[in-house]
């Protein structure tokens, strides 16, 4: 009998379950109801589309015993079941890299730890709150081999090939000394009802009962066996709007998406006409920690007239949309659409349509409190959809939200036009890596100054892609203000003076610090800073940063334009500097700090800190 070690991460994990992370320890039996459930879909589906199993006589089915005397809970179901390969796959294993991910996100902190694996959903793990030991003998459907998983849940398992007569899995569960409340009917009716009740399946649970023969003294007990069903096992999303309460909307959530925490949103909607469908989809309170994993795992399950089709398809949704759960169930797919055809069918491509816009229509309507809890989860994905998304980039365009040279919070377009200039139509935005760095660019002086808003653009990786291919909201175009001129208060002829009188300044800076910078100018967006860097819009270069950020690759060193300010102290007296070696350290000073003042990295940062000292020495 061969024994295996756990991978380390569910060792981890099981160490955790086995301390009692969870809250509520109830939690198991909606985990286990819930893969029973999902391994009865697949035989559905199977069993429709299969000639193998299409004479077999079935009806999916889970069943619970419960047993006092030798202190177990045995959880089995008709499903799909498993082989050897995919005991040790699903259970001994990582079956996704997301477990990973959740054990790198684990604080230490028991409560938050314990919503991080509600949201992750482990599923079989959950188990270890309740066992000292738990077997799962499963034998999948057309082999003819069963195997039995043994473990403790302290590092290492067992798989052994057993008999079983039928396709399917029973858990038993030798429950803790502690943990035996869950034999008790009542109990796990409970939490049953509390949790699956909508499970589209039968659940039956076997217990034993005490009745009474006999009258007067002869009355004498007797033990009794009885099996009954514990759930209503109706698909709650084919039910009317009018027969269901939001916490059956809530538990059902829970179900399908291993979810602790209650969904943001949900909306149930029944389509009818030239294709009929219901969805029911639900928005998390907290962003799916895969979310931004190339290989996430898709929320949204696909049914044909209640048959389950499949839960891993990512083209039921557009990508953005990736972190919405939920159900279609459409009544004209057919049953055996493959994952070609779905990829290409027109009665999908009409679904797809019609779920996008009542999803974006849903996220709109949230209140105040639950759209600011969306834009905190959600906004960098709404950003993706701007890019990818033409149809609906207009109602993208209204939801997303950004930071503000001038306004608390996040704000809208809507938000901005509302206080911007409406005879100009221009709403400006800067980017960059760094909040606090943008907030205090030299850049921003002149539009302070002037009280205009700028919108802070700090998602570089996603916002130097985006924004720019925005082009216009409704007739007000987009303005990056690295790019254009700033405003000002000066007449065209003040302007020209200015140039004049610092001409042979800017030549002489120009010429100090040669290929290091394109160009030298006289600024007219500074007020309080001596210089700044600016972009030059008009260098081929500049404009292809999205395409190399989107290409993964480091953008090329383009020169940059320095701009002084002429109104500034140090620029004044560096007019009547003389000696050539100080004109040059303040002329590379003016260059480098306008570098920091950006983000940017002086590129001889050793020099730099000689001239400051050098400098810092004659001032004293």
């Amino acid at each position: 009998m061969a024994k295996h070690q756990f991978q380390t991460e569910i060792g981890q994990l099981l160490k955790l379950m086995t301390h009692s992370l969870y809250s509520n320890k109830e939690i198991f039996l909606r985990e286990l109801i819930s893969n029973a459930s999902d391994a009865i879909d697949k035989f559905n589906y199977l069993k429709l589309t299969d000639d193998r199993f299409k004479e077999e006589e079935w009806s999916g089915k889970i069943s619970i015993k419960l047993d006092k005397e030798d202190g177990s809970l045995t959880i089995g179901d008709n499903g799909i079941g498993m082989n050897e390969a995919d005991l040790m796959d699903n259970l001994g294993t990582i079956a996704k890299s997301g477990t990973k991910a959740f054990m790198e996100q684990m604080t230490g902190d028991a409560k938050k730890d314990s919503n991080l694996i509600g949201q992750f959903g482990v599923g079989f793990y959950s188990v270890f709150m309740v066992a000292e030991h738990v077997d799962v003998i499963s034998k999948k459907a057309g082999e003819d081999q069963a195997y039995k998983f043994s473990t403790d849940g302290t590092g290492e398992y067992e798989v052994t090939p057993v008999v079983k007569e039928s396709h399917g899995t029973v858990i038993y569960i030798k429950l803790k000394e502690d943990e035996k409340e869950f034999l008790d009917k009542w109990r796990v009716e409970e939490v049953v009802k509390k949790y699956s009740n909508h499970i589209p399946y039968p659940i039956m649970l076997n217990y034993e009962d005490v009745e009474f023969e006999g009258e007067g003294d002869d009355k004498k007990e007797k033990k009794v066996v009885k099996t009954e069903q514990i759930n209503e096992a109706t698909a709650l999303w084919t039910l009317p709007k009018s027969e269901l309460k939001e916490e059956d909307y809530i538990e059902f959530y829970k179900t399908i998406s291993h979810d602790s925490e209650d969904p943001l949103t949900y909306l149930h909607n029944k389509v009818e006409g030239a294709n009929e469908f219901t969805t029911l989809f639900y928005i998390p309170n907290t962003a799916p920690m895969d979310l931004y994993r190339a290989d996430y795992q898709p929320g949204v399950k696909l049914y044909v007239k209640r048959v389950f089709i499949t839960d891993d398809e990512k083209e039921l949704l557009p990508p953005y949309l990736r972190f919405v759960r939920g159900i279609i169930d459409s009544e004209d797919l057919p049953l055996n659409v493959s994952r070609e055809i779905l990829q290409e069918n027109r009665i999908l491509a009409n679904i797809k349509q019609n779920s996008v816009k009542k999803i974006l229509t849903a996220i709109k309507k949230l209140e105040d409190e639950k759209f600011d809890r969306f834009v905190s989860q959600y906004n960098r994905v709404i950003k993706e959809g701007i890019y990818t998304d033409y149809t609906n980039k207009e109602t993208l365009l209204e939801i997303v939200r950004y930071k503000s040279s001038s306004q608390e919070g996040m704000v809208s377009f809507e938000d901005y036009i509302s206080r911007a200039d409406s005879e100009k139509k221009e709403i400006y935005y800067i980017i960059g890596e760094d909040e606090k760095v943008l907030r205090n660019s030299p850049l921003l002086e002149a539009y302070k100054k002037a009280n205009i808003e700028v919108l802070i653009m700090d998602d570089y990786e996603v916002d130097s892609i985006v924004t720019p291919m925005i082009g216009q909201y409704k007739e007000w175009t987009l303005k990056d203000i690295t790019t254009i001129e700033a405003p000002d208060s000066k007449t065209e002829e003040e302007k020209k003076e200015i140039e004049e009188e610092f001409k042979p300044l800017v030549e002489k800076i120009k010429e100090t610090l040669g290929e290091e910078v394109k160009e030298v100018k006289i600024s007219t967006r500074l007020t309080e800073s001596p210089s700044c860097v600016i972009k030059d819009s008009s260098d081929p270069m500049a404009g292809m940063a999205a395409m190399f950020a989107q290409m993964g690759q480091k953008m090329p060193e383009i020169p940059l334009i320095l701009e002084i300010n002429p109104d500034h102290e140090m620029i004044k007296k560096l007019e009547k500097v003389e000696d050539d070696t100080t004109f040059a350290d303040m002329a590379w000073l003016l260059l480098d700090t306008a570098k920091l003042s950006e983000g940017l990295e002086p590129k001889d940062k050793t020099a730099f800190a000689q001239r400051i000292a050098k400098l810092a020495t004659r001032a004293i």
